[in-house]
């Protein structure tokens, strides 16, 4: 039985939708009746968030905002360009909320929205020179989550450091001035793969992301590559915690009778992406959904900009983990490896030790 230091998740991280309504100043609060859902939470400052338009109109990307970067400052997991300054997206971080201006990407008259949202540090950020290239960390070891800025030199074997105070169990780094991709690290491909997270790619052996050096409790080796490009450089950092996070992988059987996958935890949003052949990634969370409850139908695509997609019986969230209802090669494929990454809506067991929902 797991055992957590976190019994409420969404201190830390929260999914809410919302409905746009075209105007700049519209104002988004985390917990709050402003979301709809199965799950409201507590209210969070959002240090990370991550947004996408769902359906109507023309098909927008996913958009990524951090507060290190700063306001404005916007990313799309779905291509490899560089950081754009987008004045109508999201132009301010509060403590417990987050506004939008009226991009269409974010804001567009009663289309809806997804917003993903990971709580760091509050925005505080601070100086590090655990590593040879010095980074600006903004760090939660208590919820396993970091974020970096550094700049790059295009060295071999150069690191930085990550703040968490603990093995980091998946990294997503991109340039923020070239037209580069987004690079990830994943414990279950190991230090001398990478993976991209904005295409199809199958996993890539190279030691030129992370130097063949899996990443310490205090740093992170990089190589030449795209995660060390020369200049500036955004890293996403992540290390399990029991109860609340998980970064693992799992087998598929092909069958809708699908594999079960532990978590130690109920899950509010699960990542995956198949380490072999031209699968998208893809994102089922506890909001999105055509039903109350299980299964879970509607997906999201980091690696695309469709809006949502929807097929029947895909998955159960289930008290200790997920387990697929489906055959698809996308997401159950027979003898096909997966990595994924998890957060929870609640423990299955809480710090009491006492379970806390019925599967």
């Amino acid at each position: 039985m797991a055992y957590t230091t976190i019994d409420d998740p969404s201190v830390y991280f929260q999914i809410g939708l919302y409905t746009g309504n075209g105007n700049s100043g519209k104002n988004i609060n985390l917990g709050s009746a402003n979301y709809t859902g199965e799950y409201v939470g507590q209210d969070i400052q959002p240090d990370l968030v991550w947004i996408k338009k769902r359906s109507g109109g023309s098909a927008r990307s996913h958009q990524l905002y951090d507060s290190s970067r700063g306001v404005t400052k916007l990313l799309h997991s779905d291509g490899t360009d560089a950081e754009q300054t987008q004045s109508a997206g999201l132009t301010a971080f509060g403590s417990n909320d987050f506004t939008l201006g009226n991009d269409d990407g974010v804001n567009g008259a009663d289309h809806p929205y997804v917003s993903w949202n990971w709580k760091a540090n509050g925005g505080t950020t601070s100086s590090n020179t655990d590593g040879d290239i010095t980074t600006t960390v903004q760090a939660n070891t208590t919820a396993g989550f970091s974020i970096i800025t550094y700049t790059g030199n295009n060295g071999g074997g150069s690191t930085v450091g990550h703040g968490l105070g603990a093995v980091p169990d998946m990294l997503i780094a991109k340039s923020r001035i070239a037209t580069k991709p987004w690079q990830c690290y994943h414990k279950s491909i190991g230090n001398d793969h990478f993976i991209d997270l904005d295409s199809t790619n199958a996993k890539v052996s190279a030691s030129a992301s992370w130097g063949n050096t899996t990443p310490t409790s205090s740093i992170v080796t990089l190589g030449n590559g795209d995660t060390n490009h020369t200049g500036a450089m955004v890293m996403y950092c992540f290390t399990s915690i029991q109860g609340y996070s998980k970064f693992g992988s799992y087998t598929g059987n092909g069958n809708a009778d699908g594999t079960f996958v532990y978590t130690g935890f109920k899950p509010a949003w699960v990542m995956f992406k198949a380490t072999t052949g031209t699968e998208n990634w893809g994102i089922f969370d506890n909001q999105r959904n055509t039903q109350t409850g299980n299964p879970r139908d509607i997906y999201l695509m980091p690696s695309a900009n469709n809006a949502d997609s929807s097929e029947s019986d895909s998955v159960d969230f289930l008290s200790n983990g997920f387990k697929w209802r489906i055959d698809s090669g996308f997401r159950n494929g027979n003898g096909v490896t997966f990595i994924y990454m998890a957060f929870a809506e609640s423990p299955f067991v809480s710090s009491e030790g006492v379970p806390t929902t019925a599967q």
